[in-house]
């Protein structure tokens, strides 16, 4: 493929690449007016707010991402904090709004833009940040720097010169419980696999799962240059756990995990296996992504958007390192 000879093209390629890393999302028009923001009860003391399937935008404050929040009886544990500082604001206000109980704990999913531009309320409001530590690595990148930059250009007002990158407060490398009141929640190290510091939360009493951005459901997900094999072992784990309720990092919550997660876990393998075939036979990628058989996914959002996407990158993934087809 060539590539765009126009400055300002290579320009808006280079930008649309950064959001698509950072966890936007491709292929939805830009919406006029922002979604309001409003917590609903998913599950007893359970509550989540549901960002938009779009491209995150200056119309849409950046709520392209989801969050939750369970309330104990000695506070309140959240997972993952928006796109924006004004979405956090009004996620706390929703939190306040709920319950009395302080807020304890951030867990910071993985630090894709949309998940954690909002950190630094929730910090300021007296919240412990918990993420892997193989969140430092991209946090002090290039990459986190040049979409900062970009997203106070392209996210203003609501993202702008206050908006900074807000590291943890605990790094963690091993699975970790934290006890609040009666609960107990197992945050477990699922990378990598999306990103390489991808955690996933377990409300075990509650048996409500936290899945990040390891689940889109109900679409195709954005696998760009994730670890696919160790994915797919993810997924499988978390289907062991047999969840009641499962909030995903993007899309509904679901009331039948099992389904779910059996979904994006089916389209890895196929994505691997169709694509190791043809890198083992040294079969062109644009042959094979013809000859492929797609018909079980391409009726999924997104599809067009991600599938060609996620399928060269796994082909160049299997290409190169053949012992892991």
């Amino acid at each position: 493929m060539n590539a765009p000879s126009d400055p300002d093209a290579v320009q808006r390629l280079r930008r649309a690449l950064l959001l698509l890393a950072a966890g936007g999302v491709a292929g939805f028009p830009r919406r006029a007016r922002a979604a309001s923001l409003q917590a609903r009860e998913v599950a007893p003391g359970t509550w989540f707010v549901q960002g938009e399937a779009a491209l995150g935008s200056a119309a849409n404050r950046n709520f392209i991402s989801n969050a939750a929040f369970v309330v104990t009886g000695d506070g309140v544990l959240l997972v993952d904090a928006l796109g924006s500082p004004v979405l956090a604001r009004e996620l706390l206000a929703e939190i306040r709004r709920v319950t009395r109980q302080p807020l304890r704990h951030v867990v910071v999913t993985h630090y894709h833009a949309d998940h954690i531009y909002g950190l630094q309320v929730f910090r300021d409001a007296g919240a412990e940040v918990i993420a892997h530590a193989a969140g430092r690595a991209y946090l002090h990148s290039d990459t986190a720097a040049l979409r900062l930059q970009a997203s106070r250009e392209e996210l203003a007002p609501w993202v702008d010169g206050n908006t900074r990158l807000t590291p943890a407060d605990r790094w963690i490398e091993a699975d970790t419980e934290i006890a609040l009141g009666d609960d107990r929640f197992l945050i477990r190290h699922a990378g990598p696999a999306h990103t390489p510091e991808d955690l996933v939360v377990l409300a075990q009493r509650r048996r409500v799962l936290f899945a990040g951005d390891l689940v889109f459901r109900g679409r195709i997900p954005f696998v760009g240059q994730a670890d696919s094999e160790r994915w797919i072992a993810t997924l499988r784990r978390m289907l062991e756990d047999r969840p009641a309720i499962m909030v995903p990092g993007h899309g509904e919550v679901s009331v039948r995990p099992g389904e779910d997660l059996q979904l994006t876990l089916d389209y890895l393998v196929f994505l691997r296996q169709a694509m190791g075939e043809a890198a083992a036979a040294m079969e062109p990628f644009e042959d094979a992504y013809a000859r492929a058989d797609w018909s079980r996914f391409d009726h999924l959002p997104l599809f067009r958007a991600a599938n060609r996407m996620n399928a060269y990158n796994t082909y160049l993934l299997m290409e190169q390192a053949p012992s892991r087809r």
